[in-house]
C-alpha cells in the first residue's frame, strides 16, 4: 500500500504530504523494536538447513553473512526456497540434490551467475522516508537495518511494519483527502488477468504461478469463481518444508498445515476508502488484501 501512495513534493493541498513529512522526521532506528528476532546465516551453511531454521524460527528472510569477505552479502528469502524448488522439483521419485547438497554459496553462485549486486541496505539513522523510497526502487519487500560504524544488522524492515508505525500516529495527524477515498476512485489494486488457483490444484503448479507471475499470494477459487482461501508464498513455504519432496499434493492438502490460529482470508470491496482498509491490513496483520467485488471468472 504504502508504494502506491503520492510521494511529490509538490502536493496540491498542504495536508496531503503530511505522511511524507512524518517519513522524513522519523528515522529507521525509531521503528526498531526493543527486542526482535533476528536470524542470521553464514553462506557456508546448506541450503536445506537454511529453509528449516528459517521456518523453526517463524522469521521469513535472513540476511546472509559471508565469513571470508566479513561482510553481508544478501538476504535469503521463502522466495528463493520456491525457485529452487520451481526449477529443480522433478517428482516424487526423485530427490532434490540442489536442495539437500548445496550450500547457500553455490546457491547463489548459480541462481545470481554473474549478476551478484551489493546488498540492499539501510542505516538506522537514515530516514523512514529513505527506507521506504529504497523498497520502492529496488522492488524490495525487506530491507536489512545495518550499522555502518558496527556493521551489525540490527533489524529487518518490510512495508507492513512501516505502514504499523504511520498508523499508530495517524489520529494525531490532519487525514489527507485521499484517506477519504475509495480504493476504485484512486485506481489502487489489480483488476485484471488476475492470477488464481483451485482447492485442487497441485502444490507444484502453484509454485510455478507464483515464479512466472511474479506474484506474493494466490486467491484460492472454487469452480463457481467463488473465493474459498488463499495460498501466500510463506504458505507454500511451510508445506512444502514438511514435504517438499511431494509437490504433486493439492493446494487444500498443503494448506492444512497451516497455523490454527488462521482466521481465514482478509478481505476488501473496491468502494470502501483506504482509511478503512489501512487499518484493516494492520490489525490483521497482513501485507496485501484480497479484493471481493463478487465473482472472479
Amino acid at each position: 500500500m504504502l508504494e502506491k501512495l503520492e510521494l511529490d513534493d509538490d502536493a496540491a493541498e498542504p495536508e496531503s504530504d503530511i505522511y511524507m513529512r512524518f517519513m522524513k522526521s522519523h528515522k529507521c532506528y525509531d521503528i526498531v523494536p526493543t527486542s526482535s528476532k533476528l536470524v542470521v546465516f553464514d553462506t557456508a551453511l546448506q541450503v536445506k538447513k537454511a529453509f528449516f531454521a528459517l521456518v523453526a524460527n517463524g522469521v521469513r528472510a535472513a540476511p546472509l553473512w559471508d565469513t571470508e569477505k566479513q561482510s553481508f552479502v544478501g538476504m535469503l528469502t521463502i522466495t528463493d526456497f520456491i525457485i529452487i524448488l520451481h526449477r529443480y522439483y522433478k517428482s516424487p521419485m526423485v530427490q532434490i540434490y540442489e536442495l539437500e547438497e548445496h550450500k547457500l554459496e553455490t546457491w547463489r553462485e548459480v541462481y545470481l551467475q554473474a549478476t551478484f549486486k551489493p546488498l540492499v541496505n539501510i542505516s538506522p539513522d537514515a530516514s523512514l522516508f529513505d527506507a521506504v523510497y529504497t523498497l520502492i526502487k529496488n522492488k524490495i519487500h525487506r530491507l536489512p537495518v545495518i550499522d555502518p560504524v558496527t556493521g551489525n544488522a540490527l533489524y529487518i524492515l518490510t512495508h507492513k511494519r512501516i505502514l504499523k508505525f504511520l498508523q499508530l500516529f495517524m489520529c494525531e495527524m490532519p487525514k489527507p483527502a485521499f484517506m477519504k477515498q475509495t480504493l476504485g476512485e484512486l485506481g489502487i489494486g489489480t483488476y485484471h488477468d488476475i492470477a488464481f488457483i483451485h482447492p485442487d490444484t497441485p502444490i507444484i503448479k502453484a509454485l510455478n504461478i507464483f515464479v512466472e507471475r511474479r506474484v506474493s499470494a494466490l486467491p484460492v477459487v472454487d469452480d463457481s469463481g467463488k473465493i474459498t482461501n488463499s495460498n501466500s508464498s510463506t504458505d507454500t513455504n511451510l508445506a512444502a518444508e514438511k514435504a517438499y519432496n511431494n509437490l504433486d499434493i493439492t493446494v487444500t492438502q498443503a494448506l492444512k498445515h497451516r497455523s490454527q490460529y488462521f482466521e481465514g482470508v482478509v478481505k476488501c470491496h473496491k468502494m470502501e476508502t483506504m482509511e478503512t482498509i489501512v487499518d484493516r491490513i494492520v490489525k490483521a496483520e497482513v501485507r496485501l488484501t484480497l479484493m471481493y467485488i463478487q465473482y472472479i471468472h
